[in-house]
């Protein structure tokens, strides 16, 4: 990512900031507008063109600590946005130039002298349907993804079974890291904070929902049924329908390289994976998107969550995700381990 994209992002979530500021806690948007009547297409059907924002700062799943506690009061939210504010403030201090250096062995993280992630994503805590809630997961009731079965291995573990490391080739590599695909098995299943816009594109037959980062594309093919032909695709083989007003999207035959071992970006992926999910036009700027994951080969029960998306201003846009931009780091990483190999080898 080069300078320019981050100054255009900025002005992009500058105009969330706003909206934020105008929905502060105690105040809340319930989704519905007097007077609002769906937006609907030529064919009858609800017009969910646009540009949509899925950030938050909502977590996928919900802190241990609260337990059963699904909503935050008005207060505890106040207290969040306070302590997150003044974290951004401390980030943007100037660096003291004698500072140590990190202690050794310590893990280096993006955010180590400036914090690149989640220091400009506004809402902070997006409501859903009127409500402050302490997770996106809305069932199991702890807000929390299920303990691994028993036995599961995806295909990552299976690797390591067989003795391979992620460093002995391109393939054992994060997707990311790649450029093949960010986040979670579907992107807007969990909150994000880079770059978390989609924009959606629909006709008669099709839906097509393309996310910012990495310039990823799902083809929903209405009114169809699933292929047979036995391929795994990226972000799965989507099919959709109506149910009255929603949009209901069901995927399955994803790729196995798209499970998650980091809870926050996803879920386990298996031959068994599904992903089912609604989108409801809840007002001229809000979709209420609901989603379930059944993964009986992973997960002892399935796993149900809740999100708000909200439209992009007009002027907004989608940028051109360039993740190859100067990706040097891939190359390296593996030159660095074929040369551990020589080293060692060679006894030095």
């Amino acid at each position: 990512m080069n300078r320019l994209f981050l100054l255009c992002l900025n002005l992009i979530v500058s105009s969330h900031a706003t909206a934020a500021e105008a929905n502060a806690p105690g105040d809340l948007p319930t989704g519905g507008e007097a007077n609002w009547a769906i937006p609907r297409t030529e064919y009858g059907v609800p017009d969910f063109q646009g540009i949509w924002f899925f950030g938050s700062h909502t977590p996928l799943q919900r802190p241990r600590d609260l337990g059963t506690q699904a909503t935050y009061s008005s207060q505890e939210v106040r207290e969040q946005e306070q302590r997150i504010r003044q974290n951004q403030a401390d980030q943007a201090a100037p660096l003291d130039p004698g500072r140590g250096a990190p202690e050794a062995g310590a893990e280096i993280r993006q955010e180590a002298d400036d914090a690149f992630l989640g220091h400009y994503l506004e809402p902070l805590i997006t409501p859903i349907m009127g409500e402050y809630r302490t997770s996106v997961i809305t069932d199991p009731p702890d807000g929390r993804v299920p303990s691994i079965i028993d036995g599961f291995k995806d295909v990552y573990a299976l690797r390591q079974e067989l003795g391979l490391k992620a460093t002995d080739g391109p393939e054992g590599q994060p997707l990311s890291g790649r450029c093949l695909i960010f986040g979670a098995a579907i992107p807007n299943l969990t909150p994000m904070m880079m770059n978390p816009n989609l924009q959606i594109v629909q006709n008669e037959g099709y839906i097509v929902v393309t996310t910012e980062m990495i310039h990823d594309a799902r083809i929903v093919r209405l009114g169809k049924t699933f292929r047979n032909d036995g391929i795994e695709r990226w972000m799965g083989d989507s099919i959709g329908h109506w149910d009255g007003d929603t949009l209901v999207v069901q995927t399955k035959n994803f790729r196995p390289e798209q499970s998650a071992s980091r809870t926050w970006m996803g879920f386990r992926v298996s031959e068994e994976f599904e992903v089912v999910e609604y989108y409801s036009l809840t007002s001229e700027g809000t979709i209420n998107y609901r989603f379930t994951v059944n993964n009986p080969e992973a997960y002892g029960s399935s796993i149900s969550g809740e999100r708000t998306l909200t439209r992009n201003p007009p002027q907004g846009r989608l940028y051109d995700f360039e993740c190859h931009e100067g990706n040097y780091s891939l190359p390296a990483i593996l030159r660095g381990a074929r040369m551990k190999e020589v080293r060692a080898e060679l006894g030095i």
